[in-house]
């Protein structure tokens, strides 16, 4: 039956759409229509999915749009070479297979790296609820489609019919050939993953290293370098090979910031010092803006050279730069002015000169 349709189309044709222009338009027009059909089928298995709350089914779906597309036509036009092409053996027909192969798993890579790349959108979304910053899951989605391309790579070689092996061993002596050129590069590359894979900073972060001088905050982590924006707002880029090799503090994970001072009154106000220390350590346990769950310190200390010194030692609830400041700034005015309700005084370098002897001679030579 499907003959006698097919012969009462050509019938109606002229003779120039007959043979192999209407296989051509006849396998456009499958192929048109079924690819349509796909993207539609996707649609709606993509909403219902979404109502599910699917989001790797979804996912995969997402990336199957374009790939699945891509195979449909590459299936019809197989097809269609094949049945358009002369009768021949198997034999010459091998570089059209090879072809088609090659271009499947072209598609299959295509698939699989738009899935690695909407898996790396669907992980930034997500924010907090994953234990990964961006730079993190950006480096490792980067690494997957190195993999992913490599791999495909040598299987397309391999199709072609070269050895792989032979290929690897070439590319083991080069590399290591390659490996003594470029040892800091490789060095600042393996750096940069050991940054993203440890974590001891992240993009935003204010960082410091007690062996180098460099400070500032965080603006990029490249794969060779990482940019750091100093506080004086010049750029300092750091190859990723430093950070294997230094000690780095991060402030920007602080939990607390810590207030430690010390404060000396006169010796005449001693009577006194036991009281202001009393009312000091009282001003920070009520003070608003003092983390309580911290330790807390307000101790006479030592007698300096000029004065009673006792220390502060006290941790703020904000990790804020500026905040703490002000923090700070009210704590140390508190401390003044309960030194002063106590009728006693900051202490200042004072020299006491003793002039008995100088005196008591003046006064004899006065008398005599």
């Amino acid at each position: 039956m499907e003959g006698n349709i097919f012969q009462r189309i050509e019938m109606w044709l002229p003779e120039w759409l007959k043979g192999p222009i209407l296989l051509l338009l006849g396998a456009f027009v499958f192929a048109f229509v079924v690819s349509w059909m796909a993207r539609i089928l996707i649609r709606r298995l993509q909403a219902q999915l979404l109502k599910n709350n699917r989001q790797w089914d979804d996912l995969l779906l997402s990336a199957m749009r374009g790939p699945t597309s891509a195979f449909i036509w590459l299936f019809v036009g197989s097809w269609t070479a094949q049945r358009l092409l002369p009768a021949v053996n198997d034999e010459e027909l091998q570089p059209l297979i090879m072809f088609k192969d090659i271009a499947f798993i072209c598609i299959l890579a295509w698939l699989l790296v738009r899935f690695v790349r909407l898996a790396e959108t669907l992980f930034e979304s997500r924010g907090g609820l994953i234990n990964l910053d961006a730079a993190a899951i950006h480096t490792i989605g980067k690494l997957l489609r190195i993999i992913i391309v490599l791999i495909v790579v040598l299987i397309c070689i391999q199709r072609l019919g070269y050895s792989i092996s032979g290929i690897l061993a070439v590319g083991s002596i080069g590399g290591i050939a390659i490996s003594f050129a470029a040892k800091d590069l490789l060095a600042n590359f393996f750096g940069g993953l050991m940054v993203y894979l440890d974590r001891p900073f992240a993009i935003g972060d204010w960082v410091r290293s007690p062996d180098t001088e460099m400070e500032g905050t965080v603006e990029h982590i490249g794969w060779r370098t990482t940019r750091i924006r100093t506080f004086d707002q010049r750029p300092l880029y750091v190859p990723n090979s430093v950070f294997a090799n230094v000690a780095v503090e991060n402030p920007s994970r602080m939990l607390n910031r810590r207030i430690y001072e010390t404060v000396g009154v006169r010796y005449n106000d001693i009577k006194a010092l036991e009281f202001i220390v009393r009312d000091v350590r009282q001003m920070l346990e009520n003070h608003p803006d003092i983390d309580m769950r911290k330790t807390l310190i307000v101790n006479f200390n030592s007698f300096g050279a000029s004065s009673l010194d006792f220390f502060v030692y006290t941790f703020t609830k904000t990790t804020n730069w500026v905040l703490f400041h002000e923090i700070k700034q009210d704590v140390l005015l508190k401390i003044a002015a309960i030194i002063e309700q106590h009728g006693a005084d900051i202490a200042y370098p004072t020299t006491t000169l003793k002039l008995e002897d100088i005196v008591t001679a003046a006064s004899e030579e006065a008398e005599s």
